[in-house]
């Protein structure tokens, strides 16, 4: 079943409604404080939301059913350390963010190490999100080609093109009130598939409980433990400690995140819309797993794929199942979450780029002609959107997992760094730098070389780095080298 000229209809209007929303934040901007920042005037609510709507991805929406439909609910266990981590970010990270004004994350370690370390930072920061977003922007070409019968490429275009006419135009404003918009849109769209799961699957509730509790659908808590154990990927002391890591440095470290926080009016409001985020996405993972488990059902047990991903079980429920205009709708949320990612992404990476990349005297210098610097700044936007096309192209294989584990591999180190900044006075540039080498070394050696499950990888990472960093820096200090 494709879909009905309605359902066209409503996609359409969505992404031309939202596409000249976002342009209208144009108005007004005048700094790179306004493009990368929003002028610092958004409500602690609509960064939440904005949180939230940048972690969603497509790959969640397709990638969270799935695991849930082949599998239970465990995957909760790691969004519980989710919560955690935001705990942390918010006693230790976020009062150094707010001790002055920063356009990024690394401008913090540039005022701690120096520009070196700065630009190596920044860097890891650059790959692991042009990597991962790549992997988010490949999840769209599924959802469209089950959708429409379109090319990969021709999907990836098209939302390429209208994230990157509204983010080019309306900047981090842009970004945060687009995300509002579309996490309204993609929840709607969830509800309203569960609602129409429960009335088409006969006996509701009680059925699905019959269909799944046998498989053990609904287990959440998995106390055993195993580094190596695929089967144990999930568990709670995976999802506790890699979870919490995870978070540390995603939310942490990742500029992608850190500038909504940075955008924040005070600190207050940063810390409020970090922990409100957290809660807002434990429910959301919940309902998105829910999701799987009621697939699982209406499909019947054993629910059997031959030769397919379970990646498209959602996709395919909504254009076969859904009634038309509501298809359409949740189609268009899909897209939404696509372009929220997206576009936030775009921003971030052009703000490292032409922030991270200058000496601070050539910053402050191109601040004297601020339109200068805001045009630099448009078009290096363009420079990524073309980038994340080209990527979104490749095949990545198990989308969630996939996005998540190259994150993983880089991330680690990072945090390792900003942890040093932050709890070892006595760290210094050269012990930093030769930490994070020798933590992404390591990770990258497990990664390709041991089976340990890449949910155990940000803490290796970070601990090696930490260790490392602290034992260097002691040994530089005493040898007078600085």
């Amino acid at each position: 079943m494709r879909l009905t000229s309605l359902d066209l209809a409503i996609i359409v209007a969505y992404l031309a409604g939202i596409t000249l929303f976002g342009v209208a934040f144009r108005r007004g901007q005048s700094t790179v404080r306004d493009y990368f920042l929003g002028g610092r005037t958004a409500p602690w609510w609509a960064l939440a939301l904005s949180i939230v709507a940048t972690e969603t991805s497509t790959l969640t929406i397709v990638g969270t059913p799935a695991l849930a439909f082949a599998g239970n609910l465990t995957f909760l266990q790691f969004v519980f350390g989710y919560l955690v981590g935001r705990i942390v970010i918010v006693l230790v990270f976020l009062p150094h963010y707010f001790r002055g004004e920063y356009y990024t994350a690394y401008q913090l370690m540039e005022r701690r190490f120096g520009a070196k370390v700065k630009a190596v930072a920044a860097s890891t920061f650059l790959v692991t999100r042009v990597l991962a977003e790549g992997v988010r922007i490949a999840a769209i070409a599924l959802v469209v080609t089950v959708a429409l019968g379109t090319g990969q490429r021709t999907s990836i275009l098209l939302i390429m093109a209208l994230v990157l006419i509204y983010t080019f135009e309306g900047g981090m404003k842009a970004v945060i009130w687009t995300d509002v918009v579309q996490f309204v849109l993609y929840i709607s769209g969830a509800l309203a598939a569960f609602f129409l799961l429960l009335h088409r699957i006969p006996g509701g509730w009680e059925t699905i409980v019959q269909a799944a509790a046998p498989a053990h659908k609904f287990q959440i808590f998995d106390f055993s433990f195993s580094l190596t154990n695929p089967g144990k990927l999930y568990t709670f002391w995976s999802g506790i400690i890699g979870g919490t890591f995870f978070t540390m440095a995603s939310h942490g470290t990742d500029q992608t995140i850190v500038q909504r926080l940075l955008a924040a009016k005070s600190e207050r409001d940063s810390k409020l819309a970090l922990l409100a985020s957290g809660v807002i996405i434990l429910l959301q993972f919940a309902l998105f797993l829910v999701l799987g488990v009621m697939l699982y059902a209406w499909h019947g047990a054993p629910a059997v794929m031959a030769g397919r991903s379970y990646d498209s079980v959602f996709p395919e429920f909504i254009v076969t199942a859904m009634p038309s205009g509501a298809r359409g709708a949740i189609l268009a949320a899909i897209l939404a979450v696509a372009m929220s990612n997206a576009s936030g992404s775009l921003n971030s990476l052009a703000a490292s780029s032409v922030v991270d990349f200058q000496h601070m005297r050539g910053l402050r210098a191109m601040e004297e002609n601020p339109a200068r610097l805001l045009r630099r700044s448009r078009w290096m936007t363009v420079v990524w959107g073309i980038a994340l096309a080209v990527l979104g192209t490749v095949q990545w294989g198990p989308m969630l997992e996939a996005g998540l584990t190259i994150a993983a591999i880089t991330l680690g180190s990072l945090l390792g760094l900003f942890l040093l900044s932050f709890l070892f006075p006595r760290a210094t540039a050269p012990g930093v730098l030769t930490g994070m080498f020798v933590g992404l070394a390591v990770i990258l050696y497990v990664h390709f070389r041991t089976p340990l499950l890449w949910t155990w990888y940000v803490p290796l990472s970070a601990c090696v780095t930490f260790l490392t960093g602290a034992l260097v820096s002691l040994a530089t200090e005493s040898t007078g080298s600085q």
